[in-house]
């Protein structure tokens, strides 16, 4: 196993391995690229306060030939909220992880899309450890995928034995624009507490035909039937976005990306 030295503020070097595909979160990246940069800067750490709320927008949207891998580690005290919106677009790898730890009656939501084409790499990783009672999270992961890329979606939720009365769910969907691309699903549960409401779910499909032929027959031109039915398909997972330049970024940055697709 490859490592590389890892300073350590105050401290001499230390080693840090290479992640292999033994790794579950790391199976299918693209590991050339992440050894290019490695070692990543240690997570961003974001705590919010009892009681208080947080809302993060992300636009990964790197050049096609970077590498571009982004770690958060949210931290929800009691009673708190976060909502992350999540736009990976960019980088011949775009990674995104976010481990997340809920204290009592927290709530985190995720809505999230990739949209990848060529041979790129994208990734949402995502942790949720639901580790006292009464806290929820709710996930929604999109991905649109052409040519040869990759998009994958690993989450986790975890609930510790004293975190009864969990509500947590898992919604993702992969839409394939052509049959080289691949798209890699894998919601998972971890519960040891008896008192919960857990669900999961994710499918991998193609664009639906007769709609493509109902927009047709309605004058549209097939390029942007596509396009219509591509910005519905992951619109939903932006529609909570409060403020407005946010919005705009995100929606500016995904018809980018689907304009490369298209």
């Amino acid at each position: 196993m490859l490592r590389v030295p890892l300073p350590v503020p105050g401290r001499s070097a230390v080693t840090l391995a290479l992640p292999t595909r033994r790794d579950e979160s790391w199976r299918y990246s693209d590991l050339d690229a992440v050894a290019s940069i490695w070692p990543v800067p240690v997570p961003e750490l974001i705590e919010v306060a009892a009681g208080e709320s947080l809302a993060r927008v992300i636009v990964q949207d790197a050049a096609t030939d970077a590498v571009a891998i982004r770690d958060y580690r949210v931290i929800l005290r009691e009673g708190a909220s976060a909502t992350f919106h999540v736009l990976n677009t960019g980088g011949k790898l775009g990674r995104v992880t976010i481990d997340v730890t809920c204290h009592a009656g927290a709530h985190f939501e995720l809505g999230g899309a990739m949209l990848g084409a060529g041979e790129q790499t994208l990734e949402i990783v995502t942790t949720l450890n639901h580790i006292e009672p009464n806290a929820t999270s709710n996930q929604v992961v999109r991905s649109v995928l052409g040519g040869r890329a990759t998009g994958s979606y690993l989450g986790k939720v975890a609930v510790a034995r004293h975190a009864q009365k969990t509500d947590a769910a898992q919604s993702v969907k992969a839409m394939l624009l052509t049959r080289t691309a691949t798209a890699n699903a894998k919601p998972e549960l971890e519960i040891f507490a008896d008192d919960v409401k857990c669900a999961h779910g994710a499918t991998v499909g193609e664009l639906d035909a007769n709609a493509l032929f109902y927009l047709a027959s309605r004058g549209i031109a097939p390029a942007e039937a596509k396009a219509m039915l591509l910005r519905a398909f992951i619109g939903s997972v932006f529609e909570g976005i409060a403020d407005a330049a946010d919005r705009d970024r995100v929606e500016a940055a995904a018809q980018a990306a689907l304009e490369r697709m298209l």
